[in-house]
């Protein structure tokens, strides 16, 4: 009589995720949630929303994420399902795919780039739990190339 009102059930909280400067952690990384990197980690990460490495972050191997945002240094593919930013301090060794990428000036790259709707509709990856960390790559030559592909190599973007 007083009070009609039902509770919406807006469906599960989202805990963000922290891995603090002076960490490393060795194996793969799984989460639904957002993830912030400041430490090392030795194995890849995948996550169905967005993963921040910080300036102080390092990454040996690959990335799957909705959204990444890379201030640190990675050594592996990363797979962006729509933004992935490189900050001013970024590092990449290897490749990168993604809907939309912004290089901030200073951001360095050493790979190939795919980028556009068609390059990553939904990466195979995200709808499979697991994730292969043996097949990281940290040399970017080692990397099949196919004449789609835009290639850059060694280049650091600032003015």
């Amino acid at each position: 009589m007083f009070n009609n009102n039902k509770i919406k059930n807006t469906g599960p909280v989202t805990i963000g995720n922290i891995i603090g400067q002076g960490s490393h952690l060795e194996g793969n990384i799984h989460t639904t949630g957002n993830l912030r990197i400041e430490g090392k980690i030795t194995g890849s990460i995948q996550t169905e929303a967005k993963v921040v490495l910080s300036h102080t972050a390092q990454l040996q191997g690959n990335i799957v994420a909705y959204h990444a945002e890379i201030g640190g240094e990675v050594r592996g593919r990363i797979e962006v399902v729509e933004l992935l930013v490189l900050k001013t301090t970024a590092v990449v060794w290897g490749d990168i795919i993604a809907n939309k990428l912004v290089f901030e000036e200073g951001a360095y790259f050493d790979g190939k780039c795919k980028m556009g709707k068609k390059a990553n509709e939904k990466p195979a990856s995200l709808s499979t739990a697991s994730i292969n960390s043996s097949s990281v790559t940290t040399d970017p030559s080692e990397s099949e190339q196919s004449g789609d592909d835009k290639i850059v190599k060694s280049h650091s973007f600032s003015k």
